[in-house]
């Protein structure tokens, strides 16, 4: 029955043109996957479906149920007209947009640390000019839509001023369908993405998680698990998932290492010669497990992901023989989003993950120049936030993190600013957001982060006179979306 209802969604859409069809073809959709929860609010998605961005949108990037359902769809539901062929035999069909699927995204921003940054090499004698404008901060082109019937994409390409170039960022590709299994509603697909959790329907893992944006020079802690953003962007994955009975989701991708400006074939290197952080030998399995219930007014999800990934440093043999540096992240996470009726069903939300990543640095261990003084690692991190939506205009968000783990003097090494004196990865803080869209396309957020702990102390943390407090950053941003 499902498939019948989806294969009706898909027809409608094609010839809808009325207002009182896109109603009802999107209604149904909501009906369908009212318990399905995530991708960054993109308008050609609102010129394509013709429904608000607050619709799929508590606030950006966080979906309404219609939202969740539209990405795990592939990106493919349409209200709007579409240019189509029927396909018989050995006659290929067509399905796609009349209008490409096209967006922009314009950030420029102010960032302002507690105590100037010194020059590099002054001893900290010099200091750098404090409270810096950007503009832009970046710029985004999205390729972001329907491609044909199944198939749909949110790509995006940016350009960075503190890089000067463009490169890609977040990028999703999928292909999705539904079925029944044990006579269960069953909604799949196949995802090409380049950032682990980056494909994921929740906003409690790291691809989507608070805080939604940042400054791009601020400093910030040295020790990260790998599945928390040290792959983002630098890999390459193809991968399925499944949501069963609209409750159970799975899902796996297999990484492969897809540098930036690097050489092909690979050698582990950079375009200068320099050696990557992470170079995968093999592939790097991700897995995801999550279950998902709803009641009247409140909607919960609990899950757990991880990877498991092997490495070579650039610098040993090419980065592609010897020995192996390994890593197995397990997370954990949850999220919780209750309506509240008696205040314009405004929604709260709380959303955690904790990761726990161990380590066996074979290969860091037995460099030339060592880049780890022990061999087993461990590392947790917790990030935890809750969040008031002021209808879908203002928002306002204050989030806890810590991270901790085993000390090692070389792995994590001293240096000004971003180093460690004692080797110590422990650092915590919180942060607090406000933001408000005037419009639905534009945003003005003011953030505050401050630390309590940075690279494993509270005082002279990095042995040149720093402390972790000097590093609390004021951000404030102005977003254009079009």
């Amino acid at each position: 029955m499902m498939r019948k209802q989806l294969e009706s969604i898909h027809h409608v859409s094609k010839h809808m043109l009325r207002t009182s069809s896109i109603a009802a073809g999107l209604a149904l959709l909501f009906s369908l996957f009212v318990h399905v929860p995530a991708a960054s609010a993109i308008p050609s998605y609102a010129r394509q479906t013709g429904f608000p961005c607050k619709s799929c949108h508590y606030m950006p990037p966080e979906l309404t149920p219609l939202g969740r359902a539209f990405k795990l769809n592939g990106y493919t539901m349409a209200g709007k007209p579409t240019v189509t062929s029927p396909g018989k035999g050995n006659t290929g069909g067509l399905n796609i947009l009349e209008s490409f699927p096209l967006s922009v995204l314009f950030d420029t921003a102010f960032t302002s640390l507690r105590s100037p940054q010194p020059v590099a090499g002054s001893g900290g004698t010099v200091t750098t000019q404090n409270g810096s404008f950007q503009f832009p901060e970046d710029a985004s082109l999205f390729l972001a839509g329907a491609w044909a019937t199944h198939v749909g994409s949110f790509v995006q390409v940016t350009y960075s001023s503190q890089g000067g170039h463009f490169s890609w960022d977040n990028s999703d590709i999928r292909y999705a369908n539904a079925t029944h299994l044990a006579k269960k509603d069953l909604a799949y697909g196949i995802t090409l993405n380049n950032n682990p959790t980056v494909e994921d329907l929740w906003n409690s893992t790291p691809a989507w998680g608070f805080p939604w944006v940042s400054s791009d020079w601020a400093p910030t802690p040295n020790a990260g698990a790998v599945i928390n953003g040290g792959l983002a962007q630098d890999v390459a994955g193809l991968g399925a998932y499944a949501l069963w009975d609209n409750h159970l989701y799975l899902a796996a991708t297999a990484y492969r290492s897809a540098h930036i400006g690097a050489p092909l074939p690979n050698a582990g290197v950079d375009n200068s010669g320099a050696p990557l952080q992470f170079n995968i030998r093999g592939v790097a399995p991700y897995w995801r497990l999550a279950w998902q219930q709803t009641w009247k007014n409140n909607y919960l999800e609990v899950g757990t992901y991880g990877i498991h990934m092997k490495s070579t440093p650039g610098s040993s043999p090419a980065g592609i023989t010897g020995l192996e540096d390994g890593y197995t992240d397990w997370a954990f996470d949850f999220q919780d989003d209750l309506t509240i009726p008696q205040f314009h069903s405004d929604v709260v939300s709380f959303r955690g993950t904790y990761i726990r990543e161990n380590s066996a640095l074979h290969a860091s261990l037995n460099l030339p120049s060592p880049g780890a003084s022990f061999l087993y690692h461990h590392l947790n991190t917790v990030q935890t936030d809750a969040e008031y939506h002021f209808g879908d205009k203002y928002s306002a968000t204050v989030g806890w993190f810590n991270v901790n783990g085993s000390s090692d003097p070389t792995l994590f090494g001293p240096g000004p600013i971003t180093g460690n004196t004692n080797g110590d990865p422990r650092s915590n803080g919180y942060i607090a957001n406000v933001s408000w869209w005037p419009v639905q396309n534009i945003a003005l957020t003011f953030q505050y982060t401050g630390y309590t702990s940075f690279n494993g102390a509270g005082t002279n943390y990095d042995g040149a006179g720093r402390n972790a407090s000097s590093n609390n950053t004021i951000y404030l941003l102005a977003r254009f979306v079009f």
